[in-house]
């Protein structure tokens, strides 16, 4: 896949202690298969579905030990300037950009939600190179108690236009770029316990969303909800072993209708 628009989602990566573990859990939950780690770039390791690149995983860096989580990154062509707009719309610059090699540059932000996110600056590699096929990435949301916060900073650092779902029961936003819609924005209600900070929820997608479901919890990962069928598509959130969140989505059995959107 060539380079994506500015704002579009591009690549997603995750730090876990026990990499060998994560590499069998994700292999056998959505059939990823992994290449050489890389030691030049601190053994970070390439997920493949059906041959082409997907994700990556990596070791933590000494002292970055923590949580595991996945971590999504937009397209930008600059990624100094997306920085620089990120400070000026009240967000905050985790690390400057920084080049990898002849790969690309990349950096890492946190919204004034508090939801952590990265920037590409694609070169040799410029991304995901499928999407929306089993195995591989499909959409995204950020879950955010700040949405008043968290939208006019995404419309400023990002060139979106933005939609909102006609739900008196749900307060969630699209964002669009150049007519497709690459992000979704969830309100989080007091469902979520007060310790669980904002955060980007990256969807993978797979061919059975039930099997995707009994193998995660065979190997230790946790059912968070679901598994659900929405109009697009049966989905279902996890945590890993680790503790890393992701969702699993079967784009092929829908139910309902789309629901209603107006731009704002």
């Amino acid at each position: 896949m060539a380079v994506q628009p500015e704002g579009t989602p591009c690549w997603a990566d995750a730090m876990f202690g026990d990499l060998e573990g994560a590499k069998e859990f994700y292999g056998a939950v959505l059939g990823w298969t992994f290449g050489e780690s890389s030691s030049e770039y601190g053994h970070y390791t390439q997920a493949y579905a059906d041959g082409r690149a997907v994700a990556a995983v990596v070791p933590p860096m000494p002292g970055q030990e923590g949580q595991s989580q996945w971590c999504l990154y937009f397209a930008s062509p600059d990624a100094a300037a997306t920085a620089a707009r990120v400070r000026e719309q009240g967000g905050e610059v985790l690390m400057e950009p920084m080049r990898v090699g002849d790969l690309g540059t990349m950096c890492l932000a946190r919204e004034p939600g508090g939801a952590v996110f990265g920037i590409w600056q694609g070169g040799v590699h410029e991304g995901f190179e499928a999407t929306a096929v089993p195995g591989a990435y499909c959409w995204a949301e950020v879950f955010t108690r700040e949405p008043e916060k968290t939208d006019p900073f995404l419309t400023a650092v990002f060139p979106y236009t933005a939609k909102q779902m006609v739900d008196d029961n749900v307060d969630f936003r699209m964002f669009d770029v150049g007519g497709n819609t690459v992000l979704g924005r969830m309100r989080m209600s007091d469902d979520f316990p007060p310790e669980v900070p904002s955060y980007v929820n990256v969807y993978f997608t797979v061919a059975d969303c039930d099997e995707a479901v009994a193998r995660a919890t065979e190997l230790g990962g946790v059912l968070r909800f679901g598994p659900l069928t929405m109009p697009f598509g049966r989905f279902a959130a996890l945590s890993d072993p680790q503790g890393a969140g992701f969702s699993v989505i079967d784009l092929t059995t829908t139910e309902g209708e789309l629901p209603s959107v107006k731009d704002v």
